[in-house]
């Protein structure tokens, strides 16, 4: 089982490397899309000729929203998000979209985005697996 196990480990890795420089590439050309659609956006309001106020109002209120977007992203690579603080917080994630692509981007580069959660999680559980599982046949054998 453990030579299975490794060629398992082995096939995974011949994959996920291809994978996580999809997801970069993919990321980064999708905020640069954006970017470029938020540009197209604030030239709309400059033709407008709304006020320099309101469009630095606009240029604060994406980067606020980006950066906020961009941290709440990174954190939920590490953890599971709140539901609550979540479904609160979609406007603002909406609105930062930029932020969560970079943060995808950047995560990317180092492992593929929530991987070491999944792994993380996946461990934990089999460990309580294998504690059922001991206590179990500890019972069974003194039953016998």
């Amino acid at each position: 089982m453990h030579v299975r196990t490794h060629t398992n480990a082995v096939t995974r890795q011949q994959f996920t490397t291809p994978r996580r420089i999809a997801v970069a590439v993919g990321s980064l050309a999708a905020a640069a899309a954006a970017c470029l659609v938020l540009r197209l956006a604030y030239q709309g309001l400059q033709i407008a000729a709304i006020g320099s106020f309101v469009s630095l109002l606009m240029i604060v209120m994406f980067a606020i929203c980006s950066a906020m977007a961009f941290r709440h992203t990174w954190d939920g690579f590490t953890r599971r998000p709140d539901p609550d603080r979540q479904s609160s917080l979609r406007g603002l994630l909406t609105i930062g979209f930029v932020g969560s692509l970079l943060a995808y981007f950047f995560r990317s580069l180092t492992e593929a985005p929530g991987e070491r959660l999944h792994r993380e999680e996946y461990e934990a559980a089999r460990k309580r697996h294998e504690k059922s599982t001991t206590r179990r046949s500890g019972k069974k054998r003194r039953r016998a």
